[in-house]
């Protein structure tokens, strides 16, 4: 199994942080606007509209208040996953703000430089957005 591990240090207070990533039926506004055009959610599934008409559902596995962590799986999309699941923890970064730890496990493994890039070009999205709410403005 291949696992991608990504920090995003942020300027916004982890309470702002944490507000983003739990709000699990807003990505398409708070996380990742642009890459997800739409956030649809059914119970604990949730389905990701994107923008070239594609969809991608997940299952929201856990939203943990006490340890800001959020975690969920892929359940269908594009790719040809055998596994997924993926974390986001929020934690205070020591020079201020907050850090926003991203876990992602999978199989195959020959997807690692694709899941790579969309993780860091996601992260890149992330942290516009959450800095832009964080200060009270739009992205």
């Amino acid at each position: 199994m291949s696992t991608i591990y990504k920090e995003i240090i942020l300027d916004a207070s982890p309470e702002q942080v944490w507000g983003a990533v739990s709000d699990v039926g807003a990505v398409h506004h708070r996380l990742v606007p642009g890459y997800t055009e739409n956030t649809l959610m059914d119970g604990h599934e949730r389905t990701l509209i994107l923008p070239n008409g594609g969809m991608v559902r997940e299952l929201i596995v856990s939203v943990d208040a006490s340890e800001r962590r959020m975690a969920y799986a892929v359940k269908e999309g594009r790719m040809p996953l055998l596994h997924h699941h993926a974390s986001f923890q929020v934690f205070p970064h020591d020079g201020g703000g907050a850090r926003l730890v991203w876990i992602t496990d999978f199989l195959p493994e020959h997807l690692a430089p694709e899941i790579e890039a969309r993780v860091n070009r996601g992260a890149e999205v992330m942290k516009e957005t959450i800095e832009a709410e964080a200060k009270g403005g739009d992205r």
